[in-house]
């Protein structure tokens, strides 16, 4: 059976008008990360807007467990490479600060200011930054163009460097893009801007990953057709060649709602990233 032909690409990748009260996020965000992120500060275990770059936007939050970390979390947040920041998501770290990891979320210059490639670069110099505040070993995660980002710091032509590379454990692609050919087709392009040569430079199921890469893809089950392939793709092109690979499809959840498992330290998604 032949499968479904698409001819609205913007309707493909368009979440909060395909999920019943979709309106609601990113707003709905807002105040739990607000809450948790205040209350880590007045704890005196969050730092707030650490610069990694010369960019007003190269910010990033480091969140800290009590005692000292086993290791380092990094979220990258989504919005199409074009929208939100780092201070929708505070409350996420939750799972992974009681399970006794740091974590760090970090801002990103957004398209049309800068292009994904430049992206790229300013996500490796944030991690560079973080790792260099917390010891032991990186779990890296992002949801939706941050699952992108995520994967992308893993792929071959990564902006790491070696011995950051080796203290990559795990990666887990929340809803994650991973081949920007499609998204040319929709008419966020006339911001984002992507070509050809971006597309095929920038995708992460078009490269190679980093040796000894440890991968999940994870998507809602009441996601958008694209978003179940785009999540399935990578897990099967990476295994592939030669990745450690696992695809997740987790039951009732949608793009906005799919990230909550990580404010709880017991729930799966969290469970996986910390493995």
């Amino acid at each position: 059976m032949l499968e479904r032909h698409i001819t609205d690409w913007d309707d493909a990748y368009a979440n909060g008008i395909n999920i019943p009260g979709g309106e609601r996020w990113p707003a709905a965000w807002v105040e739990p990360a607000q809450t948790y992120r205040e209350n880590l500060v007045t704890a005196d275990r969050g730092r707030l807007d650490i610069a990694y770059a010369e960019k007003p936007r190269n910010r990033l939050d480091l969140f800290l467990p009590q005692g000292t970390p086993k290791g380092l979390v990094i979220f990258i947040h989504g919005g199409y490479w074009l929208a939100l920041d780092k201070s929708f998501w505070s409350h996420l770290a939750r799972g992974p600060i009681d399970s006794g990891y740091a974590v760090a979320m970090p801002s990103y210059t957004l398209c049309p200011d800068v292009r994904i490639s430049d992206i790229v670069r300013e996500i490796g110099a944030s991690i560079s930054k973080a790792a260099a505040l917390v010891n032991g070993p990186i779990m890296l995660t992002g949801h939706s163009a941050g699952g992108h980002l995520a994967s992308r710091m893993v792929s071959a032509t990564t902006p790491l460097d070696s011995a950051l590379q080796r203290r990559i454990r795990t990666v887990v692609s929340i809803s994650g893009l991973h081949d920007l050919r499609p998204l040319m087709k929709t008419s966020m392009n006339n911001t984002l801007k992507i070509d050809e040569p971006e597309a095929l430079a920038e995708s992460p199921a078009l490269l190679y990953p980093v040796t000894g890469t440890r991968l999940i893809a994870w998507v809602g089950g009441s996601e958008r057709s694209e978003f179940l392939r785009q999540n399935a793709l990578l897990a099967n092109v990476w295994t592939g060649l030669g990745a450690q690979t696992m695809a997740v499809v987790e039951p009732d959840r949608h793009h906005f709602n799919v990230v909550d498992g990580l404010a709880h330290a017991e729930h799966p998604l969290t469970r996986v990233l910390l493995s």
